[in-house]
């Protein structure tokens, strides 16, 4: 039986060589039908990927209502292997998508209107914000006459290559444009599609997420022996608090800054608040960078009206990024990935570069699961040499002075 258990191990070993081998072929010289195929496997499973997400994220707020209102419902299953009543789930449920109802309806009657107007005015002022542009050129150019002859040459350049490429590039393409804006408005249902679908699969996940676990944990007994499932467990527990402190902290933070930037610019009379207010609390999500994302082209757009409304502006910025900081940011996240600031700021360049904002976002607790993980090898591995785990021990020591300092004589 052992020697049958060896073979049978050993071929799997072949088979998985094999095959990562032609997987590598194939993606760097072949057809690329693997990537074609997970591809294709990726869209269809859309749906899927958007209600875990969604379940994941309101997976607290049920479990908040189940404990504020069937506490003693949701304690007969603690220590018992019982999944909760199926009415107290439906309850919570219809609770949560209820508040997320009411809040959609808050932001769609309140916010969104007052965004568009915000929008069209800004639309409506294109001209005279470029006249503005054009007369502080002006005054900065009027005493440098070299520098206003050369900045003339370059505007008469650029306009000239402006209507070349109206001619020989956009008036051509036109026909492709159209049917682009068809084919956005074509992945707009889809993705539609795909929300609402995803919305009843998080339905589905959040009313059987006791057994999506339970069924998950059968599969880990079932793979893995009994010592490594207890550190699969453990891994998957750690970067559950990884993601869900991040991604949900992460979320309910910016949502704050958001209303805080809405209530102060309103006081204030700032222009354009609803829209200042969206970009300040939708570039917040993004860790580091994300206040001078938001704060750069808000402060350029209330510029524009007022001068000094955009001083008031920038100082709420400071003001709240300060209270963000220090009081927020801590409340909420804490120290829920455990980076430094380096690691965080490559995390964020190298997750931008390859997914966009997106992967700004979510390359931080991504790379703060991959931190972890190359921590815990190092510790095992320095554990068995017997050596310190303790990164202060691994300093270089400062060499002691061969001079010894006299000291002064006592009288």
């Amino acid at each position: 039986m052992p020697k049958k258990t060896s073979e049978i191990r050993r071929g799997l070993y072949i088979f998985l060589t094999v095959a990562a081998i032609l997987l590598f072929y194939d993606a760097l010289l072949g057809r690329k039908l693997i990537l074609n195929l997970w591809s294709q496997l990726i869209t269809a499973l859309q749906p899927i990927i958007i209600g875990a997400m969604l379940a994941y994220l309101l997976a607290p707020v049920v479990d908040w209502l189940e404990n504020l209102l069937f506490r003693k419902a949701v304690e007969k299953t603690h220590g018992e292997r019982k999944l909760v009543n199926k009415w107290v789930r439906a309850v919570s449920l219809t609770l949560t998508w209820a508040m997320i109802g009411a809040l959609g309806y808050l932001l769609i009657s309140i916010l969104i209107p007052e965004l568009y107007q915000s929008i069209m005015q800004l639309a409506s002022n294109v001209e005279t914000y470029y006249k503005t542009i054009v007369g502080w050129m002006a005054h900065l150019l009027e005493n440098n006459p070299e520098v206003e002859s050369f900045v003339s040459t370059q505007m008469q350049d650029y306009y000239k290559d402006t209507l070349k490429w109206l001619r020989t590039e956009v008036i051509p393409q036109a026909q492709v444009m159209v049917m682009a804006l068809s084919g956005g408005i074509v992945s707009f249902l889809i993705f539609a599609k795909n929300l609402l679908i995803g919305i009843i699969v998080s339905i589905y996940f959040l009313i059987t997420k006791e057994l999506v676990t339970a069924h998950m944990r059968k599969i880990s007994y079932s793979v893995f022996s009994a010592e490594q499932v207890q550190w699969v467990l453990k891994g998957a527990a750690k970067a559950d608090h990884i993601f869900s402190g991040f991604v949900r902290g992460k979320l309910l933070d910016s949502l704050i800054i958001g209303v805080l930037c809405f209530l102060s610019c309103t006081a204030l009379k700032i222009p354009y608040t609803p829209l200042v207010s969206v970009i300040v609390g939708v570039t917040n999500i993004i860790p580091f960078f994300g206040p001078f994302l938001g704060a750069i082209p808000s402060v350029f757009l209330i510029l524009l009206v007022s001068p000094v409304k955009a001083l008031y502006f920038l100082i709420l910025i400071l003001v709240l990024q300060q209270i963000d900081g220090n009081l927020i940011g801590p409340k909420i996240l804490g120290d829920q990935t455990g980076l430094s600031s380096l690691w965080v700021i490559i995390a964020i360049l190298v997750g931008g570069s390859f997914f966009g904002l997106a992967g700004m976002f979510f390359g931080v607790p991504v790379c703060a699961c991959l931190y972890s993980l190359v921590t815990f090898l190092i510790d095992m591995r320095l554990q068995k040499k017997d050596l310190s785990s303790d990164t202060k021990d691994y300093c270089p020591q400062i060499p002691k002075s061969t001079v010894e300092e006299e000291k002064p004589e006592q009288e």
